[in-house]
């Protein structure tokens, strides 16, 4: 099998500043033709979305994908909750990993690979303030050091 194509539609960059990124899958989603041409635009968002475990599958909600300007009766709500296409084994352990205290499940990108719509989950667990800040100066600390070294090659 070749290696396919694999182009960035929405990332989701808040994700890694809120979580502790532990596990990462990647899922097809079930969309619409008109959604497919939409996401194909580039005109998704994944900021404010989230995903559950229900009976057994997985749904995303809160995803926005823009109504298809050539779609008229056959767009579909712009946040309308959608499924999620992983394979039972893993359904079953991401349902067992949700079970313990603090794990929750996150989109961290939409892409296409190939001619496919795919979302990458991410099993993630909670920072806290103090982690957020511990990140945010480890940046700052590394900016610097960059700075320094452009300085010192100059």
């Amino acid at each position: 099998m070749g290696k396919q194509a694999v182009k960035l539609v929405a990332n989701n960059k808040k994700a890694y500043h809120d979580y502790f990124i532990e596990d990462k899958y990647e899922a097809g989603i079930e969309l619409f033709g008109t959604e497919v041409k939409s996401i194909r635009m580039g005109k998704c968002s994944i900021k404010e979305s989230f995903i559950r475990i229900e009976k057994g599958e997985v749904f995303i909600y809160g995803m926005h994908v823009n109504p298809y300007e050539k779609g008229n009766i056959f767009n579909k709500d712009p946040l309308r909750t959608r499924k999620l296409l992983l394979h039972k084994p893993e359904i079953v352990k991401l349902g067992a990993k949700m079970a313990e205290k603090g794990y929750t499940l996150v989109p961290l990108q939409v892409y296409f690979k190939g001619s496919l719509v795919k979302v990458e989950i991410g099993l993630a667990k909670g920072k806290k303030l103090y982690d957020k800040r511990a990140d945010i100066a480890k940046k700052d600390q590394r900016r610097e050091i960059e700075r320094e070294m452009k300085q010192s090659v100059k």
